[in-house]
């Protein structure tokens, strides 16, 4: 697989964005991060083929744009990513909770239809191996208690797009 790696600048800090020759996004991770995106493509695709190169025009405008407050812009980028089937339908699912809202891990095992309690833990598992930040927005996850539990991109960055998206009234952004 060919997979065309671009940067795009946003208030959090660079952004690292994989795009296939179908202009489908694969991954978004932070540029501080770079190794777990490298880490994340090889696990998905095995060894992939990378060039730099620009992010299309459409997909960085969506970005720009939910960045400054249009908080569907980025709501139907087509995606395409590797991942099992639970991971597969928790993506899905995390791409249903609406900018301002939360949901906690249980609530969210409950929407899928897991009435097990413990299955709160295979659902926190999927949603930290989702490979497309923002895009697929698992920071909208929080503890049954509304603490913010873990972000594999940090708590300040999560609390930062969960009150720029009204879901925490009165937060500061970090």
């Amino acid at each position: 697989m060919k997979l065309r790696l671009a940067r795009l600048d946003s208030p959090l800090g660079g952004l690292r964005l994989a795009i296939d020759a179908q202009g489908l996004l694969r991954a978004v991770d932070f540029q501080d991060h770079d190794g777990h995106l490298h880490r994340g493509l090889r696990t998905r695709y095995g060894q992939c083929e990378t060039a730099e190169g620009p992010a299309p025009a459409g997909i960085a405008a969506r970005f720009v744009r939910y960045f400054e407050g249009d908080l569907a812009a980025l709501d139907d980028i087509p995606t395409a990513t590797a991942g099992t089937a639970l991971q597969r339908q928790v993506w899905a699912a995390l791409r249903g909770i609406p900018a301002g809202r939360t949901a906690s891990y249980g609530e969210l095992a409950r929407a899928l239809g897991y009435a097990d309690p413990r299955m709160a833990i295979e659902i926190g598992a999927a949603n930290a191996a989702n490979p497309l930040a923002i895009v697929v927005p698992c920071h909208r996850v929080i503890g049954k208690d509304g603490a913010l539990k873990g972000y594999a991109w940090g708590l300040a960055r999560k609390r930062w797009l969960l009150a720029h998206e009204g879901a925490l009234a009165g937060a500061a952004r970090a």
